[in-house]
């Protein structure tokens, strides 16, 4: 207090602050919703809100996490979405539209996550010189169970941002540094955002059908296990990553199936689930089978 510059100025960055931060807290509301509709609304004008409460807080990480985790996640749950509805169409122009769409939501993630693990840690530029150097970086200024939510959401950003623009080698050459990040999360807290870290470090390792597709098993029926089937996009990732690459009509059937005909397994994961259902309808379309081989 005794540092502010004006009284009135300390009144507004305590109220600033204070409201970053119920908004934070309250933020989840939204896994509550399965409405796609307001749940799309609701994430734009969200991510509008969080830009401004970071230019009015720049230093605030409630705000810049805020950020990092829904750009993040919109570049999936709709940007992505559309993506993949407007390829099932054959409408390419429209495809490469929210692809570009998809990269950009990653890539304002990651940025912003950058800037909050650099309020932590400075040096993530030399350390990402290679795997060795950079995990060592890691274990070095991060060893907190609540470390886990920042490094989980920066480093699904970069997976994602990799995987939308896979035809960039430069990407593809930094990928390990998406991959570092959740091993490390996943290892600091597994549980975090329902084991998301172990689910997509499952899909990492079926990226090909020449990947480490034991690895990706054994991660995916360790999720199903611990999420006792409640949490959808386990199957759904099983089934289109894993199933998909390895040819296996069955698994791929089964698993999407159970998606589909899942009631409402858990109130507090509608949204994600949801999502789960819209994909894997998609999932069943017969140019999508045909790209598994079927």
């Amino acid at each position: 207090m005794a540092l502010c510059l004006s009284p009135l100025g300390c009144i507004k960055a305590i109220l600033t602050n204070g409201q970053i931060s119920a908004t934070r807290q309250g933020s989840s509301a939204l896994d509550t919703i399965a409405d796609f509709e307001v749940g799309k609304t609701a994430a734009a004008a969200g991510l509008v809100q969080f830009e401004g409460m970071h230019r009015l807080a720049p230093d605030n990480t409630d705000a810049l996490f805020l950020l990092t985790k829904g750009w993040a996640g919109y570049g999936f749950a709709f940007a992505e979405d559309e993506m993949e509805a407007a390829q099932d169409k054959g409408d390419d122009e429209m495809a490469a539209y929210h692809k570009k769409r998809a990269r950009m939501a990653y890539e304002r993630a990651v940025f912003y996550g950058l800037e909050l693990l650099g309020h932590q840690a400075d040096g993530f530029t030399a350390a990402k010189k290679n795997e060795d150097t950079f995990k060592k970086w890691l274990d070095k200024h991060f060893d907190d169970k609540e470390d886990a939510e920042t490094l989980f959401w920066v480093g699904y950003a970069w997976l994602g941002r990799v995987n939308i623009g896979k035809d960039d080698p430069a990407l593809v050459g930094e990928l390990f540094v998406g991959v570092a990040m959740l091993e490390k999360a996943v290892q600091l807290d597994p549980s975090y955002n329902h084991y998301s870290g172990e689910v997509a470090l499952a899909a990492y390792h079926a990226r090909t059908a020449m990947s480490e597709m034991d690895q990706s098993k054994q991660l995916f029926e360790d999720a199903l296990a611990k999420t006792q089937h409640k949490t959808l996009v386990v199957q759904l990732n099983y089934a289109t990553r894993y199933a998909c690459n390895k040819g296996d009509r069955a698994l791929y059937e089964k698993m999407i199936n159970e998606v589909l005909t899942a009631d409402d397994p858990d109130p507090q994961q509608r949204f994600t689930n949801m999502i789960a259902k819209r994909r894997a309808r998609r999932a069943l379309l017969k140019s999508r089978t045909e790209d598994c081989g079927f």
